[in-house]
């Protein structure tokens, strides 16, 4: 098997008030989704499930990113998150909750060997 990352696709999310870490993550994947549609699997002559996706996620407390949630985002493909220490949190002046933000890269890469 000939696995190839093919594409990288990144994006930026945010949390103003809540502090949610996952929320963050989530407008991040959606920033960096919804700026494409590339028919990569087609491209290959493949089905879309072959799409082996995985999701680097930076946030600042990357133990509060809840992988599943991130993952179901995807409507096809074998995803896998991987929180990491990143993103930025930025203090507020009247002592609420930080505002988080999220820094994603979303990595798509398929089995090239014997493609269409």
């Amino acid at each position: 098997m000939t696995v190839k990352r093919l594409l990288t696709e990144f994006g930026m999310g945010s949390s103003l008030r809540r502090q949610d870490y996952t929320e963050a993550a989530s407008r991040a994947v959606r920033d960096a989704l919804w700026h494409n549609s590339i028919n990569l699997a087609e491209l290959f002559g493949k089905d879309k499930s072959e799409m082996v996706i995985t999701v680097d996620v930076a946030v600042q407390q990357p133990e509060q990113i809840d992988v599943e949630t991130i993952a179901a985002i995807f409507p096809y493909g074998q995803v896998t998150v991987n929180p990491v220490k990143g993103g930025l949190d930025v203090p507020r002046n009247d002592g609420g909750n930080p505002t988080v933000i999220a820094n994603i890269a979303i990595s798509v890469a398929m089995d090239v060997e014997n493609a269409a």
